[in-house]
């Protein structure tokens, strides 16, 4: 027997075993990435499952601070204890900002647009409240509560068009 003779049989023997060799490992490869895969898949869906009932409670609390600082019921809920405009525009405001640090913390289960529709929210409310005050027409706080609800009637409170936006932010979730 040849020299060329046992290099051809040992690549009669060996190619076969390359080629099965190398078939094996694609396979363990693929196994390997799709139960990687899996396990991503699987641990993502149980951080949902216990992630879903907390957001949820998030946009509970957004609803129910956007409803707190609704110039409506802020109004009702928040009477003036004195006669001053000013005094009464700087307790609402107070207690508008008292409300939202109150539930600063929800921002992190909502989205960045949903926060932002809240934040605009609580801004336009004070803005409505300070330019109500501001105007020469309204000359004590029973006043200013009368402008601000007559405004209100107008146009659309802040916080109901928010509250509109996060309950289609949440259809979409669902």
């Amino acid at each position: 027997m040849t020299f060329d003779d046992k290099l051809l049989e040992i690549v009669a023997y060996t190619l076969p075993a390359l080629i099965t060799g190398g078939v094996a490992f694609v396979m363990m490869q693929k196994f390997y990435v799709s139960d990687e895969s899996k396990r991503k898949y699987e641990l993502l869906r149980e951080n949902q499952k216990q992630a879903l009932p907390i957001r949820l409670q998030a946009f509970e609390r957004v609803v129910l601070l956007l409803e707190r600082i609704n110039p409506s019921q802020l109004l009702l809920r928040v009477a003036p204890t004195g006669k001053s405009k000013d005094d009464y525009a700087t307790l609402l405001t107070h207690n508008i900002q008292t409300e939202f640090e109150h539930n600063l913390a929800q921002q992190i289960y909502l989205t960045a647009a949903s926060w932002d529709i809240v934040l605009k929210a609580k801004n336009s409310t004070i803005q409505m409240i300070r330019k109500n005050a501001l105007r020469e027409d309204v000359a004590d706080a029973d006043k200013l509560r009368e402008a601000i609800l007559i405004e209100l009637t107008e146009i659309e409170a802040p916080s109901s068009i928010a509250i509109s936006y996060l309950k289609e932010e949440l259809k979409r979730v669902f």
